[in-house]
């Protein structure tokens, strides 16, 4: 039995989504979906969305109880005899870190695949390392180190470090969260990518 998803089966799944859809709405992957995406993960356990949208986020929560998923805990979302809970988180909200501006603004996201009702992008390099630093697992720094090996060329890592710094100065915990930027940038210079 096959207990991870690909990317190929995720977008298989979000294009049956699309079929029951009556209307727009846009989805925001993040977490280790987006670097599933990215095809930077070959597969990942757990389906991590962005509804930015309150409005198309109980729209498409009410879709998929029409679907037979059901509520799990927190912001997860799971159809009984399938193995994958798909976590919709609405508004600007990963778990929870909240992000400073809106992932719908075009800078913010990049668009993966447009289906006829679901709009499906991925958060930005800055957006996506900050909020699994904010976590910290080590499955967490595993995921940022990957993307940064993979997409450096594509990463400025001084404008990450000053977004990063910024949205810690609006939580509670900005002292451990600077540990964790701090031990990446470390990391990141261990293996001469960064300094």
């Amino acid at each position: 039995m096959e207990y991870r998803l690909n990317k190929q089966k995720l977008l298989e799944t979000l294009a049956q989504w699309n079929g029951f859809l009556r209307r727009k709405v846009c989805l925001i992957a993040c977490g280790g979906t987006a670097l599933t995406l990215l095809d930077i993960k070959s597969s990942t356990k757990d389906v991590d969305f962005m509804v930015p949208n309150s409005a198309e986020h109980k729209y498409l929560t009410k879709t998929l109880q029409d679907l037979g998923y059901l509520r799990g805990t927190g912001s997860g979302w799971y159809r009984p005899g399938e193995l994958f809970v798909f976590d919709l988180f609405s508004g600007n909200n990963i778990h929870t870190t909240q992000l400073l501006d809106s992932p719908l603004l075009e800078e913010n996201h990049m668009l993966l695949q447009e289906f006829s009702r679901l709009y499906v992008g991925i958060l930005n390099y800055n957006d996506l390392i900050a909020s699994k630093l904010f976590r910290a697992t080590p499955v967490d720094f595993e995921d940022c180190l990957a993307l940064v090996r993979t997409r450096r060329e594509e990463i400025d890592l001084e404008r990450l470090t000053h977004h990063y710094l910024e949205m810690a100065s609006y939580d509670v915990s900005e002292k451990r969260l600077i540990v964790n930027l701090e031990d990446f940038l470390t990391r990141l210079r261990e293996e001469g990518l960064y300094g």
